[in-house]
């Protein structure tokens, strides 16, 4: 494998050379190309993703690959990526953009054609050569995209070798690639095991942490919309956006008129039977058990139906159901469902007060998804700010759909991106919706600039014919600077300004400058 691997890198090395003669108004023409090729098949790639996975739903994919496409090219598409980008007249200051290197880039089975889409064209945009290592889960599909985007890019005028991927995926493969010395950069998405090795490898890595987005619905919100965002955003292909909310938080007095909504919007509420049989085949502990510490998510979840997960965990649901909900009554391991699991499936808390609901949703979010996400329902500001402030999350997401709004651009104006960094509170590189901006190197020219010069002037000028007379009663004068040409001394007006010094009735601490050309 590793004879491949060194021939993938070989092969993205000469087309990151073949780039460093590309224009801006030539890249952002390939960009256009490869986007529209993109998005003329996001139907088909939808269809492929679903088959190859059996996870998701195909019109909720579709949208993920749209959203790849146009959002994500709109929002780069006028950045400057290529050669010098600013110029500071004022400063001095020039800052030219440079590729960073060879990207490998990582993608997962949960949004496997749109990850590529989008890898693909932030890569295109700032001339970086990216090399796929795609999950094994998703390789077809996966390939399907790149090839799309890499023959409509070569087509548009980018080098052969512009994106690339490994032809037999396995962890090996991965590892190789991402260790390999020709690689300057990794962009991974994917499990924890997988960012956590991106990250062991010794060199820059954009990855992300885990999601365990609380949803707070505070008394002031607008019931009815917080609770269609929740389900709308907790459906959403399943729930394998890693910004979908995990758990629910209800405010006591909207509690029930909440609960009713979800009912109304066909989600199902479990009885203490169906929750364990839940807990037990989603993690394999039930709550309160004395190895619930040891909970693991079954992955087989990941991304199924409601009907499918009820029916595999030993219970029945409704063929219309949206979610599943779970009453909790702590947030920590001995409450399994209040972890991570990437399925429409919800735990729900309640809280008696602003105050605790905030504290649950930090409590989730420290849990298992530190720096990822949270979401606030609420018409109260000074809430809104609490939780801001309080939920160590880098994404907040005011009064919208979690899974929509943390992607950006639909909800809200963060940046389009289908990698979320985690900042430091999940072990991330970045804090921000990874885009093209994370893909280039920003070189600085600084201009030679002179130190500022500066001197005070006097608070009062006098400046009529005689003003010297001034200088006899003129208060707390105890030094005097003369500042002159030597005609001036030589004409005898320096003697005169120093005979009404001498009149003072103070001794007046003299200097005189007169080689002033």
């Amino acid at each position: 494998m590793s004879t491949a691997i060194d021939a993938l890198v070989a092969r993205a090395q000469d087309a990151l050379a073949e780039y460093a003669s590309f224009t801006q108004e030539q890249i952002d023409h390939i960009v256009r190309k490869a986007s529209v090729a993109a998005l003329h098949h996001h139907g088909e790639l939808a269809v492929l993703a679903v088959e190859e996975t059996g996870r998701g739903l195909f019109e909720d994919k579709a949208v993920k690959n749209m959203f790849a496409c146009e959002h994500v090219t709109h929002s780069i598409i006028k950045q400057r990526t290529v050669g010098v980008i600013s110029h500071d007249e004022i400063t001095g200051i020039t800052e030219i953009a440079d590729p960073v290197g060879v990207v490998a880039g990582i993608t997962p089975v949960t949004n496997p054609t749109s990850t590529a889409i989008f890898k693909s064209l932030i890569a295109l945009k700032t001339r970086n050569p990216i090399v796929f290592a795609f999950h094994p889960s998703a390789q077809n599909c996966s390939v399907a995209a790149a090839k799309i985007v890499r023959d409509a890019a070569v087509a548009a005028g980018a080098p052969k070798n512009c994106i690339q991927w490994i032809a037999e995926p396995s962890l090996e493969a991965s590892g190789e690639l991402m260790n390999h010395p020709g690689v300057a950069l990794i962009l991974a998405t994917g499990g924890n095991a997988m960012v956590r090795a991106a990250y062991s490898c010794g060199k820059p890595a954009l990855g992300v942490g885990a999601g365990n987005v609380p949803a707070f619905i505070e008394r002031s919100a607008k019931v009815g919309r917080a609770v269609n965002d929740v389900v709308l955003s907790k459906a959403f292909d399943n729930g394998m956006v890693c910004a979908s909310e995990q758990a629910v938080i209800l405010d006591e007095p909207i509690a029930t008129e909440a609960m009713a909504e979800f009912t109304r919007l066909h989600a199902y509420v479990v009885n203490a039977d169906e929750k364990r049989k839940l807990e037990e085949f989603i993690f394999g502990v039930h709550a309160n058990a004395k190895n619930c510490g040891e909970a693991k998510l079954n992955a087989k979840v990941v991304g199924q139906s409601p009907v499918w997960i009820a029916e595999q965990a030993g219970f029945t649901v409704p063929e219309d159901t949206s979610v599943i909900l779970a009453e909790c009554a702590v947030v920590g391991p001995q409450e399994p469902l209040t972890r991570e699991k990437l399925a429409p499936v919800l735990a729900v808390l309640r809280a008696k007060n602003a105050e605790e609901g905030i504290s649950l949703s930090e409590q989730m979010v420290n849990f298992d998804g530190l720096g990822h996400s949270g979401a606030i329902h609420s018409n109260d500001q000074s809430v809104i700010d609490e939780f801001a402030k309080r939920v160590r999350a880098v994404r907040i997401i005011e009064n919208a759909p979690s899974a929509l709004g943390g992607i950006g651009d639909i909800y809200n104006a963060f940046m389009p991106s289908l990698t979320l960094g985690c900042g430091s509170y999940g072990r991330n590189s970045v804090s921000n919706n990874v885009s093209a901006v994370n893909l280039v190197n920003v070189k600085r020219v600084g201009r030679r600039n002179n130190n500022l010069q500066w001197f005070k002037v006097p608070a009062k000028t006098y400046f009529e014919p005689n003003a010297i007379r001034y200088l006899i009663d003129m208060k707390n004068v105890e030094r005097v600077t003369i500042v002159t040409d030597p005609t001036m001394t030589n004409l005898g007006f320096v003697d005169k300004v120093i005979d009404v010094l001498n009149r003072r009735r103070n001794r007046v601490h003299l200097q005189i400058i007169d080689r002033v050309q």
